[in-house]
């Protein structure tokens, strides 16, 4: 606010404002978003309020509805992140200060001081952009419009999949509030205009021609172009109660774990051809680290907690996450961070699923990151190259929206989102959707004007020229709704979550992640106690005659366990070994590196350089300190019992004092 208001963006090098590139119409990058309309004010709105920050919240609301009237300007957008980042942070405000329950006790509208003048900056920006659909044939948008002057001749067709079936949060909660169904229709239309383009195995393509209506990427995966409609469908569930959303989401869950997730490890998600379903590049980009979060938010957290390896060495690297990342060169394709959230975010729903402190671990690690390459005197800056450490100057909204919002939630235990059970959701760009509070016409939630027995307009009975609902009574879409998928005749695979006991002991020290959810009966643990009875490290026990059986206590198949529970087997036999060995007759020593030998060759997987995700993500260079806990795995592939130069190899291999030379050293021999 010092130093960028009432603009767009701080510059955090300049510490000035930046607004739209007017004098170079065509730059994309910038122009999509920056429209002169306060930007980073509106996107952040619901952050102060999740902050506790009541004083400045009113003050930027007030500050929003003083300088921004409405949205008559002569600015050509996306439509998708306009509607992330505008009509969502305004929608998420309004419904914050007007909240009948006051989860955050930012309610303005009991003193009248707030009248909802944010939903008419909303509703007013949402017939803004309808242009956009009402000159598309099919019922998708177009993927820009004009505020001013509505939709342009000439504008491109083809559009991604995430801007057309990503709008039905905002769109859904806008009519809601309204009343004005036109909103939630239109939205709903795109999305299944592209749920009807799917392919047989309910997969789909990440460019979309809203003329033709045929597919123009072919390209399916978790990342850009796709990501948020996989959000929106289970979210869309969740909060707008549609159960045909879920079922949207199960069958393209189900296919994306069949056909996009590695089916040897479970830790990186392929870019696949929708027809052939082979893979069709070798890259990760940044946007997919949010999936992780979403599998929580579906229940998978074993398959989350896998997921979630990849963008942690990642960071871990670059400190920072390469906006894409060639897995086959190991090197990033484009070595640019703009402050992402996807991987905070991630980290937050894992936290909050598993209370694992190893999350904590992260969080503390990225702020630290954050602090140290990315701060400057009035902000934070993008990355414009992660080897080389160089800033540009640009801070984006959403790294106050999103980013810094899901850091300080990951540590603010007495958050009062965190004591709440009610539906809220997160959208896309990180806006707070509390439960809407039950109709009633005195509410500020619901305009006066508007009456739930009689639809009316906020403020006349007729809609603006340029808006005729009935035009989005679409033939052919509703022709398509009419018939049955042949998918649809096919039941869709249901995860099913482990039920593994959890024991209570603290997380031991790691040089790689095993989240708490992941210890399986399996494996059995005594816990040291200080003399004030706090828990320390667990320690496998060994007993001579017992070894086995404590050891492999039911144990489950290896198939049924997910990589991180196998890793964490072995290195605890690995570690019962180096335990052992001193006081350990040679017999039962000899058990419990057979054991060993046995797990490791059962649970590794085929090209485990490959598939690693610490091999997966680093150079030869960097390689040494993540085989400190991958080597078991990696290297002991016979069935056999140790010689005396391995159970040597492996004694060193398992000591905490051993250093990346060492291990070098180790390996050569």
């Amino acid at each position: 606010m010092n130093h960028g208001f009432p603009f767009d963006e701080l510059d955090p090098i300049e510490c000035s404002g930046k607004g739209r590139d007017r004098e170079h119409p065509d730059n994309s990058s910038v122009n999509d978003v920056l429209g002169d309309y306060l930007l980073t004010l509106v996107d952040t709105l619901d952050s102060l309020a999740i902050l506790g920050d009541r004083e400045e919240f009113s003050k930027a609301v007030k500050n929003t509805v003083t300088y921004l009237k409405d949205f008559d300007i002569d600015s050509h957008v996306q439509v998708f992140e306009v509607t992330i980042r505008m009509l969502g942070g305004l929608l998420s405000a309004h419904i914050i200060a007007t909240d009948e329950n006051d989860v955050l006790g930012m309610r303005l509208d009991r003193n009248g001081t707030y009248n909802g003048e944010l939903l008419q900056l909303a509703r007013d920006l949402g017939y803004r952009l309808l242009p956009a659909f009402e000159a598309s044939p099919s019922g998708a948008p177009y993927p820009r419009t004009n505020l001013k002057y509505g939709f342009p001749v000439g504008e491109t067709p083809s559009t991604c999949t995430a801007g057309v079936g990503s709008l039905i949060l905002e769109f859904g909660t806008l009519s809601r509030l309204t009343n004005e169904t036109v909103f939630e229709r239109v939205a709903q239309h795109a999305l299944q205009e592209l749920w009807m383009s799917r392919t047989k195995a309910n997969m789909l393509g990440n460019e979309y021609d809203v003329v033709r209506q045929k597919w123009t990427g072919f390209v399916s995966g978790i990342g850009a172009g796709v990501d948020s409609y996989f959000e929106y469908l289970l979210k869309a569930h969740v909060y707008l109660g549609d159960d045909d959303y879920l079922q949207m989401f199960e069958a393209t869950y189900s296919a994306i774990l069949q056909h996009v997730r590695d089916s040897m490890a479970g830790y990186a998600f392929f870019n696949v051809n929708i027809l052939s379903k082979e893979i069709s590049t070798n890259r990760v980009d940044s946007l997919s680290a949010f999936f992780p979060g979403l599998m929580v938010l579906a229940g998978d957290v074993e398959g989350a907690e896998s997921a979630y390896l990849l963008y942690y060495h990642l960071w871990r690297r670059f400190r920072g996450m390469p906006e894409r990342f060639n897995l086959a060169s190991r090197e990033p394709n484009i070595p640019f961070y703009p402050l992402r959230p996807e991987f905070i975010e991630s980290t937050y729903h894992l936290y909050r699923a598993t209370g694992d402190r190893f999350y904590l671990d992260v969080g503390e690690m990225i702020l630290a990151d954050l602090n140290s390459l990315y701060r400057t005197s009035c902000g934070f800056a993008t990355m414009q190259n992660i080897h080389t450490g160089k800033l540009e100057g640009r801070m984006e909204s959403f790294a106050l929206s999103e980013t810094l919002k899901y850091l300080y939630l990951l540590f603010d235990e007495e958050n009062p989102l965190h004591k709440s059970h009610s539906h809220y959701v997160f959208t896309t760009e990180g806006h707070l959707l509390l439960p809407l509070s039950p109709v009633r016409d005195g509410s500020a939630q619901y305009p006066h004007h508007s009456s739930f027995s009689l639809r009316r307009l906020l403020h006349s009975n007729m809609a603006p020229k340029k808006v005729r609902p009935a035009l989005y009574n679409i033939s052919n879409i509703r022709r398509k709704l009419r018939s049955l998928h042949p998918d649809d005749m096919f039941a869709v695979p249901v995860h099913v979550p482990s039920t593994q006991n959890v024991p209570h002991a603290k997380t031991p020290s790691r040089k790689c992640p095993a989240g708490r959810a992941l210890r399986s009966k399996s494996v059995h643990s005594n816990s040291n106690r200080d003399s004030a009875g706090n828990s320390g490290d667990p320690v496998v026990s060994f007993n001579h005659s017992t070894t086995s059986a404590r050891l492999f206590d039911e144990p489950r198949p290896a198939h049924l366990q997910s990589p991180l529970e196998q890793l964490y087997n072995v290195q605890q036999l690995a570690r019962a070994i180096h335990q052992a060995s001193p006081n350990a007759g040679s017999e039962q020593l000899q058990q419990l590196i057979s054991l060993h030998l046995n797990a490791a060759s059962v649970t590794m997987p085929l090209r485990a350089d490959f598939y690693t995700t610490g091999l997966l993500v680093d150079n030869s260079d960097q390689q040494a300190e993540h085989l400190l806990c991958l080597l078991p795995r990696v290297s002991l592939t016979s069935t056999q019992t140790m010689d005396k130069t391995m159970q040597k190899r492996l004694k060193i291999i398992m000591a905490e004092n051993v250093t990346q030379a060492a291990l070098r050293a180790i390996l050569s021999n």
